[in-house]
């Protein structure tokens, strides 16, 4: 009876290589696929991979077959609108219909769409490739309770369970051979001088007396150098470092006056979510902070974030006073990467976008990693706008764009996010 072994490294998932091929040969189609699933999410739904819909006749291939040769003439039954001649039209939809009952459709259209299911990571990588984090810094955190224990070399002193007994023999194997080897070769010089007194004429019995007690006392020497000695043994050493863990909070701010209708939140909203998946898959954990305002700002959950019905007039720098604060009391800066995302269509009270400028330039911007500010409307810019240009100009760690439309979101977004090249 045969046995086999599988040693190949796709183990059970044999078909790894082929898929990442079909992955790279329907590259456009799943992108599309993937950057319409964001809109249906919730912000921090990360746990889960996505269906991807391609339409069947992109992934038809083209095969030659062996065609039947000459001229035919053939009587199909039922044909009472053709004779000989006739040019037959090609059925609407391109032609063929499915090969089983859910292919087919009445008006003769082709088949349904080829729906399969990508895994987490490969959802995020086709969601995020070519882009990065800007000014990205991974900040060590919880430094008393944080530790991990990594081998560092060895030690002569420890206890038994940590004794490193191969290094331990190689010690003892070294420090016999530096201990006999002059005897050895002292013992091998007396035994070629013993050789030859015995086959000198005529025997010289006292000379050979002589020379076989030093060899037997050589010997004894040898043999009482002890297989391992206390000097010897290693332990293996350990030592606690702490973990260079990164985590992130990432503040998003949201305004929700009366010009603020529910369209252009739910434009927000899909930003909003492309920021938390770009972010989780940077940093081991990521919180997030939902302020939303109008006259007055508020922190709340992701449901009232988005869905509640209070609205007002509009102060942003409400909004910027309430991050500041939540900042200094529950994030310190030396343990975590702090980013903002600000959502508005760009209205405020004219004195106010100055004092938000102030706030900015003053109390977040040096602290954050990344401000990105986002104006969703069709309409010219305002005050805020033409304050915020200002510190575009000055900071390196803010952005701005303006979204027009909910086409606009996924190009601005991986343009506020693309890679630096050198």
């Amino acid at each position: 009876m045969a046995q086999f072994i599988d040693r190949r490294l796709n183990g059970k998932n044999k078909s790894a290589v082929n898929r990442q091929r079909f992955l790279r040969r329907h590259k456009e189609q799943i992108k599309e696929s993937v950057a319409d699933a964001v809109n249906r999410r919730s912000i921090t739904n990360t746990e889960t991979g996505e269906d991807v819909a391609i339409p069947h006749k992109d992934i038809k291939e083209p095969i030659f077959h062996q065609g039947k040769g000459g001229m035919k003439e053939r009587v199909h039954p039922g044909n009472d609108q053709f004779i000989t001649g006739d040019k037959i039209e090609r059925p609407k939809g391109g032609g063929q219909g499915g090969s089983g009952d859910g292919d087919a459709s009445p008006d003769g259209e082709g088949q349904d769409e080829f729906v399969f299911q990508i895994s987490k990571d490969e959802y995020l990588d086709i969601l995020f490739e070519d882009l990065e984090l800007p000014n990205l810094e991974k900040n060590q955190i919880n430094k008393i309770t944080e530790w991990k224990t990594h081998r560092a070399g060895y030690q002569t002193a420890g206890v038994p369970a940590n004794i490193a007994i191969v290094k331990s023999l190689q010690q003892s194997l070294a420090r016999r051979t530096a201990m006999t080897a002059g005897k050895k070769r002292m013992l091998r010089e007396l035994e070629e001088e013993l050789d030859r007194v015995k086959m000198s004429e005529p025997a010289q019995l006292l000379e050979e007396k002589r020379l076989k007690k030093e060899i037997k006392d050589l010997r004894k020497r040898i043999d009482t150098v002890p297989f391992i000695d206390t000097f010897d043994l290693r332990f293996k050493n350990y030592e606690r470092r702490p973990i260079p863990s990164s985590q992130a909070v990432m503040f998003c701010l949201m305004d929700v006056s009366g010009s603020m209708d529910q369209a252009t939140k739910d434009i927000a909203k899909r930003f909003y979510v492309l920021l938390y998946l770009f972010l989780t898959r940077t940093y081991e954990n990521v919180e997030v902070v939902f302020i939303r305002h109008h006259t007055q700002a508020k922190e709340v959950d992701e449901h009232e974030f988005f869905y509640s019905q209070e609205t007002g007039g509009t102060i942003v720098s409400s909004a910027l006073k309430l991050m500041k604060e939540i900042v200094e009391e529950r994030f310190p800066l030396g343990e975590w990467n702090i980013y903002a995302a600000q959502a508005s269509d760009g209205d405020n009270w004219a004195d106010d976008s100055p004092r938000c400028r102030e706030l900015l330039t003053k109390n977040l911007l040096p602290n954050c990693q990344y401000y990105s500010y986002i104006e969703i409307t069709r309409r010219s810019h305002q005050t805020l706008w033409h304050e915020y240009e200002k510190l575009e100009e000055t900071f390196d760690n803010f952005a701005m764009k303006n979204i027009r439309s909910v086409e606009d979101i996924f190009p601005v977004f991986r343009e506020l996010f693309r890679k630096e090249t050198a």
